[in-house]
Parts: structure tokens; C-alpha cells; sequence
């Protein structure tokens, strides 16, 4: 089984696949004062839930796939794989590894692997040309051409961070539950913050595709917008551009880096 992880700046995602199929998966926060033996320890009980997966740690894991945006957390996995795991083949997404996505920035290496990752999930799986938007610490729009090819995108702040940011420089406003208000027109500060937050950002992916589309491709129809991330439920039923959801797509896209950059015996 592969077991892949996603650290991302707020949460870490790991999910566990049987083949193309993803069995198991899992949420946890991510934390950079972490060191690898925690790390490990954490993994043991998580996958010790898991009815597939033996009782020693590893047991049941034959490869291990990760991608990180946090340097320090990447720099313990890396120990976790070679301390805990040392007979697992395991591909840490950096510079060097193959994911067949040609990267057409100015700096490619600035590009966060998390957004490589999700070009590739995207393409093998509805086709280019797309964008992929996804909902996480930043909101991160990502193009991605009809060869396969990661043009560049957009990044705005996440949901989570805007409300962070009313409640604290707001004198009479506070942090509130993310959920969907009764009415656009609020009748409370609550409710008036909650309609802001989620016509604000639905409003805002529909504009940035909408532009992105238009550079993208000829026919801005045929490009597919594909949305993912944690907060990604919150925006569907309110954007009128998302084509296709797929919360795995990142640990996806991982499977897929993995099978290019292992030899399959």
C-alpha cells in the first residue's frame, strides 16, 4: 500500500491507497515544531486504525510518496522515511524529481510542489486545458495548458485567513463560524460577516477563472475548472465556473509521482 502526505501550512493531509483506490484517509494539523520521532510516533497511530496495516510501524506500507510547503516539517519527513521506513521506497516531491509537468514560470522552482502535484492529478484525470482551485491557508489558482503544461496562476488569501484578519483589526468584530448565512443581506454582524465571506470569495473565483480562462485558451468553454482543499465545500453550491470537485487531488497527484519516479518490479 502507498501511503501519501500533504503537509500543507495549515493541515497535513495523509491518505493511503490500495492501488488506484484510496482506502484511508487523514486530517491532522500541521505543526513545524514537530520532530520526526513525534512524527512517527503519529503516523503509528493513525495507521494502527487501519484493518489492512499491521501492528509495527511500516508494516503494510511499500511506498511512500510526500510533498510539502513547510521546509522544516519536509526536512523531519525526510528523517521519519529513513529512520522508520528505511526499506519503503520513498519520493519527497523537490527539485529533481520527474512529474512530467513542464513548469513555465519565470522561476519554476518558486512554484510550491503542492501546485505542481495538482497539475498533474488534474490533467491525468479530466484533461487540459484547466485550472485548479484550490481552497486551503491561500487560495491558489493554478493553469494549466492543453499539453500538460503549468502556465502559472493567481494567489489571493484563504477564507480562514480573511476571517482571521476582521476579527482581528475589526474593533467590533470577531472571529465567526464559517457557515452559510440565511440571506445575502445580513441581519446581523455575524450573519453580515458570513454573506461577505462567502459571496465575497465565490464572486472572486468566478472573476479570476473567468480572466483565466480567457488567456488560457482560445474557447474559454473548453477549459475545465477542477476545485479542491479543505474549504472547497464551502464555495461549490455559490461559484458558477467549478466543473469538477476532487478533494484528493493533491494525494492523487502524489500516486502519480510516485509511479514515475519508482521502478515497478
Amino acid at each position: 500500500m502507498l501511503l501519501t502526505i500533504d503537509v500543507g501550512n495549515t493541515h497535513t493531509v495523509l491518505g493511503l491507497f490500495d492501488g488506484e483506490e484510496i482506502v484511508e484517509h487523514w486530517r491532522i494539523s500541521t505543526d513545524a515544531r514537530r520532530t520526526a520521532d513525534e512524527l512517527a510516533v503519529l503516523l503509528q497511530g493513525l495507521m494502527g486504525m487501519h484493518p489492512l496495516l499491521g501492528e509495527e510501524l511500516g508494516d503494510g506500507i511499500d511506498g511512500i510518496s510526500i510533498c510539502s510547503t513547510v521546509p522544516s516539517v519536509l526536512h523531519e519527513l525526510r528523517d521519519v522515511t529513513r529512520r522508520y521506513y528505511g526499506d519503503v521506497p520513498a519520493v519527497l516531491v523537490e527539485p529533481g524529481v520527474k512529474t512530467g509537468v513542464p513548469v513555465l514560470t519565470d522561476n519554476p522552482k518558486e512554484v510550491g510542489a503542492d501546485r505542481i502535484i495538482n497539475a498533474l492529478a488534474a490533467v491525468e484525470l479530466y484533461g487540459g486545458p484547466c485550472i485548479v482551485v484550490d481552497f486551503g491557508t491561500a487560495t491558489t489558482f493554478d493553469a494549466v495548458s492543453a499539453r500538460g503544461e503549468y502556465v502559472g496562476g493567481a494567489i489571493a488569501p484563504g477564507i480562514e485567513i480573511s476571517v482571521d484578519a476582521l476579527g482581528v483589526r475589526g474593533a467590533q468584530l470577531r472571529k465567526i463560524e464559517l457557515a452559510r448565512p440565511r440571506s445575502v443581506i445580513g441581519k446581523n454582524t455575524v450573519e453580515a460577516m458570513q454573506s461577505g465571506i462567502l459571496y465575497g470569495f465565490a464572486g472572486q473565483v468566478d472573476s479570476v477563472v473567468e480572466r483565466m480562462a480567457r488567456e488560457l485558451a482560445d474557447d474559454p468553454v473548453e477549459v475545465t475548472v477542477i476545485a479542491t482543499g479543505g474549504l472547497a465545500t464551502m464555495v461549490l453550491g455559490e461559484s458558477s465556473v467549478i466543473d469538477e470537485h476532487e478533494p484528493w487531488l493533491t494525494l492523487i497527484g502524489l500516486r502519480l509521482v510516485y509511479e514515475r519516479n519508482v521502478a515497478r518490479g
